[in-house]
């Protein structure tokens, strides 16, 4: 008797690596909400993220290192169940000491995300492009990726290393410090506040692990293009709070708006409908299910 094996679908981390291989670069855009994340799926994009620095704005707070592991595990969870993207997660320094490390990995593999980056930057961290960011050093860094990589349950889970080595030390020894997480097990390397393509070229062929780039604006990157970094080796071009930028300018125009003139008349047509909103939500099948199952009989 023969039977049927049902087809086995890719772990998240799976779907991130081989998302990663496939484009040059793979375009991966924040997002905030799980509804952002139904948006964002719905444009065509193939992976998602979610920036520290937004989970502590989204709270109303500065990301200076004031949001806690169950604030981010929150977030990732309601963007997972939203979408079947695989998600990067910006876990930070890792929360603390390895144990909290370990515990961070698994927590977040747990709500269904694809992958962390891991920073070097000491506990009290900040924005990867203020100034004044204060370093751990490389080797308290590599222990961090040890740690993360020996806690996650399962090896397709991706274990990114982040250094801000450049604002602050040489190029060569960000780049010592870049091989070295990646000879720890980091799977990837997310290169911050880079500011030129040739940045990226030494970092790809240095240390011979995929290469992220965050274009972020208003910081010390310049807006390279997907060819270009393309051109540069680069694997993973990330806009970690576009969306969320503009959501915050279109949101506060609509406040001044209603606050100066009564009536919300004026930006009524920069607003997404009502249909719009439940077509992405999947409202109406979603609604006739609910009447199926508890309707009148």
């Amino acid at each position: 008797m023969s039977s049927i094996n049902p087809i086995k679908r890719l772990s998240a981390g799976a779907q991130l690596r081989q998302a990663a291989q496939q484009h040059a670069p793979l375009l991966m855009p924040g997002v905030i909400n799980g509804y952002c994340a139904r948006m964002a799926e719905r444009a065509g994009f193939d992976s998602l993220y979610l920036s520290g620095g937004g989970v502590a704005a989204a709270m109303g707070l500065p990301d200076l290192a004031v949001t806690t592991l169950q604030d981010v595990i929150i977030d990732a969870e309601r963007i997972t169940a939203a979408s079947e993207l695989p998600l990067l997660v910006d876990a930070d320094t890792g929360f603390g000491t390895w144990l909290n490390i370990a515990r961070t990995v698994k927590s977040l593999t747990r709500s269904g995300a694809a992958g962390i980056h891991l920073e070097d930057q000491a506990q009290a961290k900040r924005c990867g492009h203020r100034p004044n960011k204060t370093l751990v050093t490389a080797e308290e860094m590599t222990d961090r990726v040890r740690a993360a990589v020996d806690a996650r349950p399962d090896d397709s889970f991706v274990i990114m290393a982040r250094t801000d080595a450049l604002a602050s030390e040489s190029h060569t020894q960000a780049l010592e410090r870049a091989c070295a997480y990646a000879e720890a097990g980091a799977d990837m390397i997310f290169v911050e506040a880079a500011n030129t393509l040739d940045d990226y070229r030494a970092f790809k062929e240095t240390c011979q692990k995929p290469i992220l780039a965050n274009i972020t604006e208003f910081g010390h990157t310049p807006l390279f293009t997907a060819q270009e970094l393309a051109d540069a080796g680069v694997n993973i071009m990330l806009f970690p709070l576009s969306a969320f930028r503009s959501m915050n300018k279109a949101a506060l125009d609509t406040y001044r708006v209603i606050r100066r003139e009564g009536s919300q008349q004026a930006v009524l047509d920069g607003m997404q409908t009502r249909e719009e909103l439940y077509d992405y939500l999947n409202y109406h099948a979603c609604e006739q299910k609910m009447d199926s199952l508890f309707g009148e009989k």
